[in-house]
């Protein structure tokens, strides 16, 4: 009974991120929401390797939402590189160039306990370009989808059948800086709707 419910919550971890991403999509094409392809590029490079980490460390079920996760956040990255973000400044390839270094680090060790600690800290890291941007322009992100994300990882959190730092640390996290990015997003909207010079087009996206 506890393997079919763990997977019952994998199963409905994966749904509720597959519904988070179809108004981002949306947004993307429609030309309102506008990724940076920095911080997708990572996510995918980083979720695929913690998918296997989790595997090998019989995560189970709880593995599946990362694995979903990687392939879309690949998907995301390369429609980033035509409708995304232009204004890539020297910080945000800063942050690029620590992630990847986190990354060959990470091949080195060979270790699914350093990995975890690794992409942890990396994907922190990715979410930096993101989170610079969308503090200046708000409107251009779909909060809706990383509110559905930090609900999705949070199902798949309790998912996991077999619970070690190597399994629950990565989805922890992302559940905070998730939760953080929403928070902000929603107000910087609210301040720069109130200010009497604020850009209508950093402010406009609802979602």
């Amino acid at each position: 009974l506890m393997t079919d419910s763990k997977t019952t919550l994998g199963v409905i971890a994966v749904v509720v991120g597959l519904i988070g991403y179809a108004p981002y999509f949306r947004d993307i094409l429609n030309g309102r929401t506008k990724p940076h392809f920095f911080s997708w590029f990572v996510w995918a490079l980083l979720g695929g390797l913690a998918f296997f980490a989790q595997v090998v460390g019989h995560a189970g079920p709880g593995a599946w939402v990362t694995g979903c996760t990687a392939v879309i956040c690949l998907v995301i990255a390369i429609l980033a590189l035509k409708k995304g973000e232009k204004e890539i400044t020297k910080f945000d390839w800063l942050c690029l160039a620590g992630a990847l270094l986190g990354i060959i680090l990470w091949i080195k060790t060979k270790n699914p306990f350093s990995a975890v600690i690794f992409i942890t800290l990396i994907d922190s890291m990715a979410f930096i370009p993101t989170f610079r941007k969308s503090y200046n322009k708000p409107g251009e992100e779909t909060a809706v989808e990383y509110a559905l994300a930090a609900l999705k990882w949070t199902i798949g959190l309790f998912a996991i059948e077999s619970f070690s730092l190597v399994t629950w640390l990565y989805p922890a996290v992302l559940i905070i800086t998730n939760s953080l990015f929403v928070m902000m997003v929603l107000i910087r909207r609210r301040v720069l709707a109130s200010s009497p010079i604020s850009n209508n087009s950093n402010i406009g996206n609802e979602s």
